[in-house]
C-alpha cells in the first residue's frame, strides 16, 4: 500500500506527497500533461525539444545541472506522445534546492537564441543516430502513419522530419511553452523521508506565486474504427527481416485496456507464451517473438513484434500467427493460465514500483488518469477479468481489419 496526501495551489498545481522512511534521498517529480500528441502536424517534435530546452537554464538560473550536483543530486527527463516528465533525485535535507530549480523554469525558461540553436542541433543529431542512421531506426516512423491516419499519434515523439525542428522559430517555440507549461498543466509529486507540513511551505515559497493559466482543452480528431488489413513492406540495411503487427486496441483507463493487456501477454509475454511456444520452440520459424501493448492514453495499439529465422517465409509465420490467434478467439482460455499471467503481471508491477523514483513517476501518473490511488487499486482490475471477459475482447480487437503490418526486409546486397 503506497500512502500519499494530495494538495492543490491556487495557481492550478496538483501537489502529491508520499513519506518514505526508507531512503536518505527526496524525488521531486513534475509531470506536465503535454505530449508529442499536442502538436501541430506542420510542427512536430516540439514536446521532444522541450525535454532538452527545459535543461538550457532559465532567466535566473543560467545552468540547471550545476546547482542540483553541488547539491548532490542529479535529474533526467522523458518525452512520450502523451507526457513529458522531469525528475529531480537529491539528499533529503537539499529538497529546496530541487523545488527552486523546478519552479524557476515552469516560471519563466530562458528563451535565448543560443539555447535554441545548442538543443536544436542536440534533437537534430539524436533524430539522425537514433532513428535514420541505426538499424530498425525507422520502424516507428513508418508504422505510426501506417496504423493512424487521422489522431497525432500518427508521428513518433522525435516528430515527423527534421526539418520541423529545423525550421522552428522563437515564437513558434515560445508558445508553445506558454500553452503548456504552467501550474495548471502539471502534477508535481514529492517523496522521501519529508513532512507533509514542511513540504507544504515549500512547495508555497516556489510555486504559489507562478501566474495560474487556463489549462488548454484538448480537442484532438478521433481515430476512426480501422475497416481494412494494412500493410507495407520496407527494404533498409538491416542484419534481418522484421515483422510487426498493431491491432488498434482501447487507451489506458479506458474500458478494455487491462483486458488487451492480458490478451498480450497470453500471445507473447515470456518463454510460456503461445506465440513463443508454437513459433520459436516447436517450429523454429523465429528467433525472437513477444506481444505487448503500447500503453498509449488514447487508442492504443497491441503489437507482435517477429524477428523470422533465416529459412523461414513470411507466408509460414503469418499463417501460425493467425491460426493461434483464431484459436484465442475460439476458445476459452484455461483458468490457471488467467491466474498465472496476472500474478505475472502483479509481480512486474511491484517490482516496477520499487523505489522512490518509481513510485513517484506512478503516482504522477496515475493522478493523470484520474486517481493517484490506482498504484494501489490497479491490480484489482486486472483479477476482476474473467476467461469470458479475455475471449470476448480477443474477437474485438484480433481482427484482421483492425490490424495493420509493417515488413522490414534486409537489403540483399549484390
Amino acid at each position: 500500500m503506497v500512502e500519499f496526501k494530495r494538495f492543490k495551489l491556487d495557481n492550478g498545481l496538483r501537489v502529491i506527497f508520499h513519506k518514505d522512511v526508507t531512503t536518505p534521498m527526496a524525488v521531486v517529480n513534475t509531470l506536465y500533461d503535454v505530449g508529442a500528441r499536442d502538436e501541430s502536424p506542420e510542427r512536430t517534435g516540439f514536446a521532444h525539444l522541450f525535454e532538452h530546452l527545459m535543461f538550457g537554464g532559465s532567466v535566473n538560473i543560467p545552468n540547471f545541472d550545476g546547482p542540483l550536483q553541488e547539491a548532490g543530486g542529479s535529474n533526467n527527463a522523458f518525452t512520450s506522445n502523451d507526457v513529458t516528465n522531469y525528475y529531480d533525485v537529491v539528499p533529503a535535507q537539499n529538497l529546496e534546492t530541487a523545488l527552486w530549480l523546478e519552479s524557476d523554469r515552469m516560471l519563466s525558461l530562458a528563451f535565448t537564441e543560443k539555447s535554441l540553436e545548442v538543443q536544436r542541433s542536440v534533437v537534430i543529431e539524436e533524430f539522425k543516430q537514433r532513428y535514420l542512421n541505426q538499424p530498425y531506426g525507422d520502424l516507428w516512423l513508418e508504422f505510426r502513419p501506417l496504423a493512424y491516419k487521422v489522431h497525432p499519434y500518427q508521428w513518433a515523439t522525435i516528430g515527423k522530419n527534421i526539418e520541423h525542428i529545423q525550421e522552428a522559430t522563437m515564437e513558434e517555440v515560445k508558445d508553445f511553452f506558454n500553452t503548456h507549461y504552467h501550474p495548471g498543466n502539471a502534477i508535481l509529486c514529492i517523496a522521501g523521508n519529508l513532512e507533509l507540513e514542511e513540504v507544504k511551505r515549500l512547495v508555497n515559497k516556489w510555486f504559489a506565486d507562478i501566474p495560474s493559466k487556463e489549462k488548454k482543452v484538448r480537442n484532438l480528431p478521433e481515430e476512426p474504427k480501422q475497416t481494412e488489413f494494412r500493410t507495407k513492406t520496407i527494404e533498409r540495411e538491416v542484419p534481418s527481416d522484421v515483422y510487426t503487427y498493431g491491432f488498434k486496441m482501447p487507451g489506458k483507463g479506458q474500458d478494455g485496456y487491462y483486458e488487451a493487456d492480458l490478451i498480450s501477454d497470453v500471445l507473447g509475454r515470456g518463454k510460456s507464451s503461445r506465440l513463443y511456444k508454437r513459433l520459436k520452440k516447436e517450429l523454429e520459424l523465429v528467433t525472437e517473438i513477444s506481444a505487448y501493448v503500447m500503453g498509449s492514453l488514447d487508442t492504443g495499439l497491441l503489437i507482435i513484434s517477429v524477428h523470422p529465422s533465416d529459412d523461414a517465409t513470411l507466408e509460414q509465420i503469418d499463417k501460425e500467427i493467425w491460426k493461434i490467434i483464431e484459436e484465442l478467439k475460439s476458445n476459452l482460455i484455461e483458468q490457471s493460465e488467467l491466474e498465472k499471467i496476472i500474478n505475472k503481471v502483479k509481480t512486474t508491477k511491484a517490482f516496477s514500483e520499487q523505489g522512490v523514483l518509481n513510485k513517484s513517476m506512478a503516482l504522477a501518473m496515475n493522478e493523470l488518469l484520474g486517481d493517484a490511488n490506482l498504484i494501489n487499486t490497479e491490480t484489482e482490475e486486472y483479477e476482476k477479468i474473467t476467461v469470458e471477459d479475455l475471449q470476448k475482447k480477443a474477437n474485438e480487437i484480433l481482427q484482421k481489419t483492425n490490424c495493420s503490418q509493417l515488413i522490414i526486409k534486409a537489403k540483399i546486397n549484390d
